[in-house]
Order: C-alpha cells, then structure tokens, then sequence
C-alpha cells in the first residue's frame, strides 16, 4: 500500500513539473512571437492557440487521464500564474521582460513602420484598431500606443497653439 502511495506522490509530482515546464515554455514562445495572441486576436490566431491548449495537454499529464493528474495540472498552472503575478508586482525589470512594454505605432500621423512589423502588425490591422476608437486614421492620431495587454490606445491630433502675439481662434 505504501509503495503505491509513493507511486501516486510520484506521478502526479511528475504531473506538476511538467505543466509548470509548459506553462514557462509558452509563455516564453507567446512573448517571442508578440502581442496579437493577447488583443487583437484573428480567426487564425485563436485556432492557434485552441491547438497549443490541445497539444500540450497530453505532455501536461503524461497520459494520466486520472482526477488527481487533471487537479494537480490544473493546480500548477493556478499556482504558477499567481507566483508570476507577485514576481510583476515585486519587479518591474522582470513584468518589463515578460510582458515588454507599449510599442509606439503612430507618431505624428505616420505609422511607424519597424514598429509595426516587430509586433507583426499590418497596416489594416492598425486602421481598423484606430477606427474601433473614432478615428478615420493615422493622420488623426498624434500617437497610437499598443499598450502591453494588446490594446491600443490612441492620443489625438490637437490643433497647436497659438504663437505668442497671436489669439486663440473663437470657438
């Protein structure tokens, strides 16, 4: 009975290394390949990750389709997404590293074309982000930021001020 105990404590400990395992090499691949996983999903971009989740799933749990394998996976990856939050909260080098930080991808009305490419944007994935917010495009938008959870926030185009002599135009 003891041996079989042991046997048990074993294959679920195995179980658990796994899962963090796969947990810390997704996130690394997830932030590798950029931030369109996390806002601005395509119908390709979810089938990807609803294949990722059934690919992996099997390697998580060696096989062992028993409750206490599921509960100890599932456990796992709870367990390591609360000990990465605290490590965020704790390090801002480290969220810094994971989550990197905002992207400009409007400057002044121009798309900035490197920065685009690096998080694997096209242009009409960025009209269409811009016109969820109101506005036509990049010529109304004095900055366009994809923040570090996939969204994109705009700063409008303001007239500019007025030079010194000069008065404000009447409203």
């Amino acid at each position: 009975m003891a041996a079989g105990l042991g046997g048990e404590v074993r294959s679920i400990a195995i179980v658990a290394g796994s899962t963090a395992s796969i947990y810390l090499f997704l996130l690394v691949l997830l932030r590798l390949f950029g931030r369109r996983q996390l806002g601005q999903l395509t119908v390709i971009d979810l089938v990807v990750v609803l294949l990722l989740g059934s690919a992996v799933e099997t390697a998580m749990i060696h096989g062992d389709v028993s409750l206490p394998a599921g509960l100890a996976s599932a456990g796992t990856l709870l367990l390591m997404n609360r000990l990465l939050t605290a490590l965020f909260l704790r390090s801002a080098r480290f969220c810094n590293l994971v989550g990197g930080g905002p992207v400009l991808l409007v400057h002044e009305g121009s798309p900035v074309e490197e920065h685009l490419r690096r998080v694997g944007m096209t242009h009409t994935d960025l009209e269409e982000a811009l016109r969820a917010r109101g506005y036509d495009g990049p010529a109304d938008v004095r900055e366009a930021i994809l923040e570090t959870d996939g969204s994109v926030s705009v700063i409008p185009r303001t007239a500019p001020a007025p030079e010194r002599g000069e008065q404000a135009p009447e409203a």
